[in-house]
């Protein structure tokens, strides 16, 4: 008799994420490429690569149009996957990552936010690590030039740009701490 290997959380996470942004063009080669990344930095950082990886190929299904509530991805993301089950890390990591903080406060959608595990840690870190270094084709970028493209792509009056003040250095100091431990 054989046994049957229950399927990963990432694997699980795949599948979620193909089924809400699958067809979504670059947001999904983007989605796969910061997933590839997360699998890359876990074994290099020791991190827990089930984790990890589930919040890569989660962290921008809150663009789906279905679950989008308020607008804000991270928020409606963390707010379905809470509402599906999924682990609470999981969908505090998608609540925060890339900075979302800073976003939901200028939004007014902070409480909101707080209603999910802010952990700032190596895995958050992480995670926003692997979505700053991918670009939204799927390919390797230097966190610069992402955050520069980014904020070209969403324009001066954006809420990114309105909290860039904020955001930008925390991104640098995420970047800084992440690219330190990796140095050889």
């Amino acid at each position: 008799m054989t046994a049957v290997l229950a399927p990963t959380r990432a694997l699980l996470a795949r599948a979620v994420a193909e089924s809400l942004i699958g067809d979504s063009g670059n947001r999904w080669k983007h989605t796969a490429g910061v997933a590839e990344k997360a699998a890359e930095l876990a074994g290099r950082l020791d991190l827990d690569p089930d984790v990890l990886v589930a919040a890569a190929w989660l962290h921008d299904v809150g663009y789906a149009a279905p679950i989008a509530l308020t607008g804000f991805h991270p928020l409606d993301g963390a707010v379905h996957l809470s509402a599906e089950g999924w682990p609470a890390r999981i969908a505090g990591l998608v609540a925060y990552h890339s900075g979302a903080r800073f976003v939901a406060a200028a939004r007014g959608l902070g409480e909101q936010l707080s209603a999910f595990p802010d952990e700032r840690s190596l895995m958050a870190d992480a995670l926003t690590y692997a979505d700053q270094t991918t670009g939204p084709g799927g390919l390797r970028v230097d966190p610069e030039a992402r955050y520069t493209e980014m904020l070209l792509r969403h324009g001066p009056c954006s809420w990114n740009a309105i909290v860039d003040g904020d955001r930008r250095p925390h991104l640098r100091g995420v970047a800084a701490r992440v690219e330190h431990l990796l140095a050889p």
